[in-house]
């Protein structure tokens, strides 16, 4: 199975773990993380980033403090700004939050519930599916040559045929040097495995 369609399984698995929605940050670095997975409702989602909250939400500073598993209800810190009572008016009520990983690599997500608690081994497999997560789409530190050649050439503008040319290869041997740098970046097109290898210093 390739990492992309295991992390599609694991997702899967997780929503449907997660009734009112799902959010999962992979790899943060410098505040951004490097994969990005949600599925909470799109009102939410909007208001959330209107109002800055990735700033003030008490969920991230926990996930920046610790490493482990627990509840929104057990997330004991300062809650000046009413985040969870905005969440719960968008119906996210009840909610686990997973931070695992360095400091310089964290992985931070949540899952939400809009009538119950998570019971206990809800709480422990959604901790499970998330370091899971992490530890499969753990940025690769290096490309292939070939590799590297190809993804440059179309980045600069290149097409298929012209690529290939220049390479001195047929243009499916080129489009299989595409394919195997958007698994080793778990893209999904050559354009997203552009803009990783740059993201990962690898281009």
């Amino acid at each position: 199975m390739s990492v992309t369609a295991e992390v599609d399984r694991y997702l899967a698995e997780l929503g449907a773990l997660s009734p009112a929605g799902y959010f999962v940050g992979l790899h943060i670095r410098f505040a951004t993380p490097l994969l990005l997975f949600q599925t909470y409702d799109r009102a939410w989602i909007d208001h959330y980033t209107a109002q800055a909250y990735q700033l003030r939400d008490p969920m991230v500073a926990w996930g920046f403090s610790v490493e482990g598993t627990t509840r929104w209800s057990e997330i004991d810190l300062p809650d000046p700004f009413g985040f969870w009572v905005e969440a719960e008016s968008f119906g996210l009520k009840y909610g686990v939050a997973v931070s695992c990983g360095e400091m310089k690599s964290r992985t931070i997500g949540g899952a939400a519930h809009s009538d119950r608690e998570f019971s206990d081994e809800e709480v422990d497999r959604i901790g499970a599916i998330i370091r899971h997560l992490h530890s499969i789409t753990e940025p690769p530190d290096s490309l292939t040559q070939a590799q590297q050649e190809a993804l440059r050439l179309i980045a600069a503008g290149d097409r298929h045929t012209a690529a290939a040319a220049k390479l001195n290869i047929s243009e499916s041997a080129l489009k299989a040097r595409l394919t195997a740098a958007r698994e080793r970046l778990m893209a999904r097109t050559t354009a997203e495995a552009i803009q990783r290898a740059k993201d990962y210093g690898l281009l």
